[in-house]
């Protein structure tokens, strides 16, 4: 009998634990579809969303809530599907690796938007609206919504709006790279018969492309850099607040640095890469030959080729980017670490969080106004950001002059060699004031040092320069039979020459002419270093020299050789400039992150980058085209009723006026540093106030002191 029941004993719990329906609903989830069985479980898992808060009716267990910190760092996966092979890519390391490379292929974007729209505005016709919208298009647009993505963004999940930022940039990429897609409406520039000195010529100088690629370049441009503008504040605030949220204090300088470089290396790759499509435009200084065939379709072709593969570079980082989480791993320990720490201001900043509405925004701008040293920092910045604009913007233009270079050689010595320093400025300077632990009276010094050595290099380009070569009817005049200002002579009256028709050649008189026909060449050979010219009726000195049949060659195509070997000094000298100009732009941004509460570090770069385009971006390349155009010494004249292109520059005075606004802005940047630093020392010692003034009208919680 004993074993009777110890028989069903055993089989009547089987029969109960069969019978309830939570323990057999549990062995049924047990069970895999067959095609879950071929997926490891190692490999793949499924998040579930977090269970409520509120508990069932009855339940009387206590909810013990977690710190704010570590909820937000939840682990790397795209929406609810976790990778735990992937977990260990949860590092800010290999955020940086993808953000950068974002940052970068913007960078690229920029230097081909800038330097196609260059060549589209040498080509075409613009009215006053087209030539002020079409390059100031992403600065306005970026300084419209600073403040906002600032704001609402620093509150919410920024791996995501970093991942919004990367489809925008590809986005942007393929808008600007839309116009080149077309085929069969893009007209060649100049229609000449020949170059040379003829009684009776036919010259057609208009410059025009067909209305619809007109139209299409200038939506599709003014589209592109809107979409740009709102990624590049997304990047460069909201990305930068992430970093210094995921380091030690004194180690943002590092990481900022390089996010910094990127930016910078893109730019000046894109110098490099399309330097060989600015032959496919009219240059200012070397000669263009009539029957040099270009083949326009492939210029445009080159275009949109590299437009898109730079949109699927952006593109390639949206899916990595998304699978961060709100706060990397180790985050949480982070900020714990920093609140330990002593703030510069003795805890008289306190550290709130503020709501979300429009009344807030505003009060929590009117507190951050009334912060000198963040005004001050903010100018500094911009004054740095001026100098670079000139760099980027005025230096290819100054080399091509100076150094009677073609413009695609200058164009590649901006790219490859000199603008490559701002790179390596921006990388230094964060690598020394993270290895030193520089203090924020520290970092403002080391501003205040770097900017002045700067000026100093300045002070030494303004003596690099070459002697300019004579030009007939601009400096020289014809050898007493003409005047200066009018490249007709009684030498080539009767050859009916066009200004609108810039093609240099060099006489045997070492005298550069502004195209063969206004040298009075009637004749010319192709040889195997290039053409030849004869005959020049205005060339009548100098040595002459035999071709292959024993001709003499009175006039060979380029300017004239200036004997003048100063460029590698040059570039010795620019490159120490710009690299110690860009030093203190890292330094700067991590004094702004470290003078207000955590809560407001987004919000403070904001307005830095609208002070930034007030003062900089948005008047900057206005001042330094305003600049090269005074230094103009002969313009196009009969150019469609239109202001003329500059086909020559007075290198002295181009000097001056370069050096000359750059040394101003460093010097603007050391004042305004020198008061935020006098500022800083007497705040911090001052008991009892306080940077941030409290508002009655907004609505705050405590969070805790620093």
């Amino acid at each position: 009998m004993p074993d009777a029941l110890a028989e069903v004993e055993p089989k009547a719990a089987q029969l109960q634990v069969a019978e309830n329906p939570l323990e057999k609903k549990q062995a049924k989830r047990k069970k895999k579809p067959k095609l879950m069985k071929m997926v490891p479980t190692s490999l793949i898992k499924f998040h579930t969303f977090p269970p409520k808060e509120n508990g069932q009716a009855g339940t009387t267990s206590p909810i013990t809530k977690k710190p704010k910190e570590n909820l937000l760092e939840g682990p790397c996966g795209l929406g609810c599907i976790l990778i735990s092979r992937c977990q260990r890519f949860n590092t800010l390391h290999c955020f940086l690796v993808f953000y950068g490379l974002l940052i970068m292929s913007q960078g690229i974007v920029f230097g081909l938007k800038e330097l196609s729209m260059d060549t589209f505005e040498k080509g075409n016709q613009l009215n006053d609206m087209e030539n002020l919208l079409l390059p100031l298009t992403y600065d306005i647009s970026s300084f419209l919504v600073a403040v906002f993505i600032a704001y609402y963004g620093g509150n919410g999940n920024i791996p995501r709006w970093v991942t919004f930022a990367s489809f925008l940039v590809g986005f942007g990429s393929l808008l600007f790279a839309y116009p080149y897609f077309t085929k069969g409406d893009f007209k060649a520039n100049v229609d000449i018969e020949e170059d040379i000195c003829q009684e009776m010529k036919t010259v057609q100088a208009c410059r025009k492309t067909v209305p619809s690629f007109h139209v299409k370049y200038l939506v599709s441009f003014i589209l592109g850099q809107t979409v740009q503008g709102v990624a590049a504040m997304i990047l460069y605030i909201l990305g930068i607040v992430f970093i210094d949220n995921s380091v030690a204090i004194h180690s943002a300088g590092i990481y900022i640095g390089i996010m910094e470089a990127s930016f910078v290396f893109g730019y000046s790759l894109s110098y490099g890469i399309a330097a060989p499509l600015l032959k496919g435009t009219k240059n200012r200084t070397s000669a263009i030959s009539v029957e040099d065939s270009y083949d326009i379709q492939s210029w445009l072709q080159h275009w949109w080729i590299y437009f898109g593969l730079v949109s699927l570079i952006a593109w390639s980082t949206l899916i990595p980017l998304s699978c961060f989480p709100h706060s990397v791993r180790g985050t949480a320990k982070i900020k714990a670490e920093k609140r330990k720490q002593p703030h510069p201001f003795g805890g008289q900043i306190k550290d709130k969080e503020f709501e979300t509405s429009i009344k807030d925004l505003f009060a929590t701008i009117w507190v951050l106004s009334k912060n000198p040293i963040l005004t001050c920092l903010a100018l500094t910045k911009a004054a740095g950001s001026f100098v670079f604009i000139g760099a980027s913007e005025y230096l290819p233009l100054y080399i091509e002059n100076q150094f009677s270079l073609t413009r695609s050689t200058a164009t590649k010595i901006a790219g490859f060699v000199l603008l490559p320093a701002g790179g390596l400025g921006e990388l230094l300077g964060g690598i020394i004031v993270s290895t030193l632990h520089m203090s924020c009276k520290a970092l403002m010094r080391f501003m205040m040092v770097t900017s002045a050595i700067s000026l100093v290099f300045f002070g030494f380009v303004i003596f690099i320069n070459c002697a300019p070569v004579p030009l007939a009817g601009i400096s020289e005049d014809y050898s007493g039979t003409g005047q200066l200002g009018n490249l007709t002579a009684p030498c080539n009256s009767h050859c009916r020459c066009s200004s609108s028709f810039y093609s240099a050649v060099c006489g045997r008189d070492n005298i550069g002419y502004f195209s063969p026909c206004f040298a009075g060449c009637t004749l010319f050979k192709t040889l195997n270093d290039g053409k030849a010219y004869y005959n020049c009726s205005c060339i009548q000195e100098g040595l002459t020299t035999l071709d292959e049949q024993g001709d003499f060659i009175d006039a060979r195509p380029g300017a004239c050789n200036t004997k003048c070997y100063k460029l590698p000094l040059f570039i010795a000298f620019i490159f120490s400039t710009i690299l110690f100009s860009v030093l203190s732009n890292t330094p700067c941004t991590l004094t702004i992150l470290r003078i207000v509460s955590d809560n407001q570090r987004s919000l403070a770069l904001g307005l830095t980058y609208v002070i930034l385009r007030i003062f900089a971006t948005i008047p900057g390349p206005i001042v330094f085209k305003l600049a090269g155009d005074s230094s103009c010494l002969f313009r196009e004249t009969e150019h469609c009723k239109r202001k003329g292109d500059c086909w020559s520059y007075d290198k002295k005075k181009m000097s001056y006026l370069m050096v000359g606004i750059c040394s101003v802005c460093k010097v603007f940047a050391i004042f305004f540093t020198a008061i935020a630093y006098c500022l800083y020392k007497y705040i911090s010692k001052k008991d009892g106030d306080s940077l941030h003034i409290p508002v009655k009208s907004l609505k705050v919680k405590k969070k805790g002191k620093k």
